[in-house]
């Protein structure tokens, strides 16, 4: 029941959006070629489930390995920043900086660099999905009690020791915070780097699409898309549950 109370609100919200949009292009007329309805969109999503499908698979493979090599040096990042002070500051405004980067202006100049194969879009998804897990990371590193590190020194605990079995779990929630926050911008950026130069994923689809002047195919793409979000922020959420479990069993033994 608890479920069903959170998600409730927004599938009547959802349903009430889709019947306003539904109603207004009935009423006004409107070509689907400037704004197709939703039941429109659903058909060009069910006559083109197997080439969206293809493209999909794609799209999740790129975004997959991205987002995996993403959290790793994320992870790798923030311990390197965590134990050099002078790290830290020579760094942060960099990172800062990558951050301000247009994605649009960068992708072509990835597939320039580096081709056309899976190394650009790869490079694409980790540039734009590591920084808030760095950041969120650095934030849970903050959060020991200093009275908590200090009784570990002095029980002869260890700069990594003290890391290892307190920092480090301290930053668990905001590590999922950070992750959560990340992985809405997984999907967005593979496709983005599909863009600018791929063979298959939904990126080529949409472009496909658009240059095709069916925009019922473009946000059957969308809503694609989105689901692929949904569904890894599910996992995300998942993988959270699971491990907390077990983390609290750890620190209540």
């Amino acid at each position: 029941m608890s479920v069903v109370r959170h998600i409730l609100p927004a599938v009547i919200l959802a349903i009430a959006f889709l019947g306003g949009w539904e109603a207004y292009v009935a009423l006004t007329g409107t070509s689907p070629l400037v704004l197709p309805a939703p039941s429109d969109v659903l058909n060009g999503l069910r006559v083109e489930r197997t080439a969206i499908a293809r493209h999909a698979a794609a799209t999740i493979g790129v975004a997959s390995v991205g987002f995996g090599l993403s959290v790793l040096f994320a992870i790798a990042v923030s311990v390197a920043l965590h134990f050099a002070g002078w790290l830290r500051r020579g760094m942060m405004p960099l990172l800062v900086a990558s951050q301000t980067v247009p994605i649009v202006a960068l992708a072509p100049l990835m597939v320039l660099w580096f081709g056309f194969g899976l190394l650009p879009k790869v490079l694409l998804v980790i540039l734009v999905t590591f920084f808030p897990m760095v950041v969120s990371l650095m934030a849970g590193y903050a959060t020991l009690p200093r009275a908590f590190r200090d009784q570990l020194v002095s029980m002869g605990a260890g700069r990594w020791q003290v890391f290892r079995r307190a920092t480090l779990p301290s930053a668990r929630g905001h590590f999922f915070a950070g992750l959560r926050i990340s992985a809405t911008y997984a999907i967005v950026a593979t496709i983005f780097a599909e863009y600018a130069g791929a063979r298959r994923g939904l990126g080529i689809y949409i472009l496909t699409a658009k240059n095709n002047f069916r925009a019922d195919l473009v946000l059957s793409a969308v809503v694609v898309s989105a689901l692929l979000t949904l569904a890894l922020l599910a996992l995300i959420q998942l993988v959270d549950r699971l491990t907390g479990r077990r983390y609290r069993r750890a620190t209540h033994a």
